[in-house]
């Protein structure tokens, strides 16, 4: 038998004939919001005979992928609400049992003695309630900060080592998907799946070209199952809103994000497409790789893809003994991570230990593109202004941005909330950035949010739980691993390099304060994106020189032709005192007391300084700054500069020339006329006429 292929592009890979009304109207065309024809999938039980027949909605192209649509799944299930009931009931009594076996540990003291025994039934209790919870078990199975350590044990089985489905099923979806047994379209397949996670399980394989892969098949009945626990979440979501007046986030939207990811992670072909895009965007960053699809064998419930060897992060013992260094790979994934949320905005939503592995070669290896979600251009720029003003302590900024990412409404009195961030935050940076804690900034922001009218945005809560899953995997690999520390070398570099008017006028509003430049911010910049990966400091210098001298630029030009004029004018006072006295003593002339050799100018001292920061910034050339001199000289801005410069000198010289003249010390005669007179000097103009002689 011949394997039939079917492209990841075609519009329908089931039979006309299999066609009908549907009876579960879970999913519909986004694009028009009009539910597209139904396809009946046969709905495997745990045996390998089908138990029943559901119908699903699906969209009209293969490459949408399934959608989620909480209308039509509440108006399915609001006509079975004893279905309804039992599933509630079967959610709430393991987890109110499991409640109060802790409350009678921690009562009889028995809580060290009957830990392990607790870990294993909240594993066991997650398991059986299916994957929405399975994958609250994975997130806490990454923070040894805030889960007991035979708990994690625990947990870390539900990353990939969950009880798995008949094999009888997995290669019935097999043929039903690419339609032919498994033995005709690969050369080997092994016995058993060698992993199993909460949306399906793993076999490996071999293609009869030659390849391995990796074969992932979908546990059955997972489309009903979620979308009843979406729909119970969302009705408490929902009450508890209602209710509860103190709750000013939208539970429900929050929801309804979680339902659309994890309703894409029920479509192969989604993640397929998802892999591929990953790769295209963040597959040129070092020391990351991402798996190859192999379309002609991946369908809705079935995915081949390239098989990688590789060992968990968590897993020290064995990554050390192959020479790798897993916190070298961490930092690799906070970089990527970091490129994910701020520059290209396409982020892996569930980066726990299982999806993240260390290959041979020491390159960090993403797994498992199902769940993924996208940051808007503005909520990016956001992110880094809120960075920018977090590190900087620049609170009445801070306050402004949490405006601009909806955590706060636009009508919002910021006056109360900005010393609250005060008091909040200064206490959770330390006294460098390197003492940032993405988990204590977030427990700290948590507090304020019963205070005040913050509300959490949904778009923000996949990115809440991706960056504390990170941060977990980081911190079983270096307890005082920093993703925030890690985070700010990147913000610099983006501050010096993206030519976006948002982060231009962040860059300015850093540099620039009451109409003074702020130097050290700039050697602090400087400092940290000289840390970055990618840093192209040349890049930086001609991106500067072009946005110095543009229309925008006007502001910070004019700003530093006074600081030139201020320490050239510094510089030429102390040359001529210097001068002058030299010549009076030469010649013989009284001099008074010899000028006091006064401090380097200001802006000269943090001149030298950023020029020993780019002396050591790996990559800088300074022979490549000298095409830039002509280039500057031409400019008309350049010259109006030049202008500003020596009429400030020039006019500095003139008022020092009238002080000379005109101003006068006081007569000493003055000083003992028995009355206490003011000490500094007073302007000395000639005399009446009439007062002469």
């Amino acid at each position: 038998m011949n394997l039939k292929t079917v492209s990841p592009s075609s519009s329908n890979s089931y039979s006309e004939a299999r066609l009908q009304k549907p009876a579960y109207p879970a999913m519909r065309n986004d694009a028009t919001k009009v539910v597209a024809p139904t396809v009946t999938v046969e709905q495997a039980s745990q045996s390998p005979t089908p138990a029943k027949r559901v119908t699903v909605v699906a969209s009209e192209k293969e490459t949408e992928g399934l959608r989620y649509d909480p209308e039509a799944i509440a108006e399915y299930y609001q006509q079975r609400p004893l279905q309804v009931w039992g599933r509630f009931v079967g959610i709430v009594w393991p987890c109110v049992t499991f409640a109060a076996n802790l409350w009678l540990d921690r009562q009889l003291g028995r809580i060290a003695k009957n830990q392990k025994r607790r870990a294993v039934q909240l594993r066991e209790i997650l398991t059986k309630l299916g994957p929405a919870y399975i994958k609250v078990g994975q997130a806490l199975s990454t923070r040894p900060d805030l889960v007991p350590s035979l708990y994690l044990e625990e947990l870390t089985n539900l990353q990939d080592q969950l009880p798995p489905f008949p094999n009888e099923v997995a290669y019935r979806f097999i043929e039903e998907e690419l339609g032919a047994k498994p033995e005709e379209i690969y050369a080997e397949l092994s016995p058993e799946p060698l992993a199993a996670a909460s949306l399906g399980q793993v076999y490996k394989g071999k293609l009869k070209t030659g390849e391995t892969v990796a074969v992932k098949v979908q546990r059955p009945d997972l489309t009903q199952r979620i979308a009843l626990d979406l729909y119970i979440g969302r009705s408490l979501a929902a009450w508890a809103k209602k209710t509860f007046k103190r709750i000013r986030s939208d539970l429900v939207a929050i929801l309804d994000e979680f339902g659309s990811r994890i309703f894409e992670e029920l479509d192969y072909i989604q993640e397929g497409h998802n892999a591929e895009r990953f790769e295209q965007l963040y597959g040129n960053v070092p020391d990351i790789y991402i798996p190859k699809i192999y379309w002609e064998y991946t369908q809705r419930r079935v995915l081949t893809m390239e098989w990688i060897n590789g060992t968990k992060l968590t897993n020290l013992e064995a990554i050390e003994k192959q020479g790798i260094d897993a916190r070298h790979l961490i930092e690799v994934g906070v970089q990527c991570s970091l490129r994910q949320l701020l520059e290209h905005g396409f982020f892996h939503a569930d980066p726990h230990p299982g999806n993240l592995l260390a290959s041979p070669d020491g390159k960090l290896v993403y797994l498992d593109f199902g769940m993924m979600s996208e940051v808007k251009p503005y909520q990016r720029y956001g992110l880094i202004e809120a960075v920018v003003h977090l590190v900087n302590r620049d609170f009445e900024g801070l306050a402004r941005d949490y405006v601009n990412l909806e955590f706060l409404t636009p009508d919002t009195d910021l006056t109360p909330i900005i010393p609250a961030f005060a008091a909040v935050f200064n206490d959770a940076l330390g006294a460098s950035v390197a003492e940032l804690n993405f988990k204590s900034i977030t427990d700290q922001l948590s507090a304020l949010m019963y205070e005040y009218p913050f509300s959490v945005p949904a778009y923000y809560a996949l990115i809440i739980r991706s960056l504390v899953t990170l941060e977990g995997i980081a911190i079983q690999i270096d307890p005082n691993f920093k993703v925030l520390s890690k985070a700010y070398p990147y913000v610099a570099k983006r501050l010096l390099t993206d030519t976006s008017s948002e982060l231009r006028t962040s860059l300015r509003d850093l540099l620039f304060k009451d109409g003074k430049f702020r130097w050290n911010r700039l050697e602090n910049l400087l400092r940290n994106a000289g840390i970055s990966q990618d840093y192209d400091l040349n890049q930086v210098l001609n991106q500067t020189v072009d946005f110095l001298f543009s229309e925008r630029g006007e502001f910070i030009r004019k700003n530093l032709a006074d600081e030139i004029v201020n320490g050239l004018d510094s510089l030429t006072r102390n040359s001529f005192q210097n001068f002058t006295y030299a010549f009076r003593e030469r010649v013989g002339l009284g001099v008074n007391e010899k000028p006091v050799a006064s401090e380097t100018p200001q802006s000269l001292a943090h001149i030298k300084r950023i020029w020993q920061i780019l002396q050591e910034t790996p990559g800088f050339d300074p022979t490549q700054l000298l095409p830039l001199i002509p280039k500057l000289l031409v400019k008309p801005e350049t010259q109006e500069m030049g202008q500003q410069v020596a009429s400030g000198l020039a006019q500095r010289a003139v008022a020092r020339l009238i002080r000379e003249i005109l101003v006068a010390e006081e007569p000493k005669s003055a000083q003992n006329n028995g009355h206490k007179q003011n000490s500094s000097t007073r302007l000395a103009l000639p005399e009446p006429l009439g007062k002469r002689g």
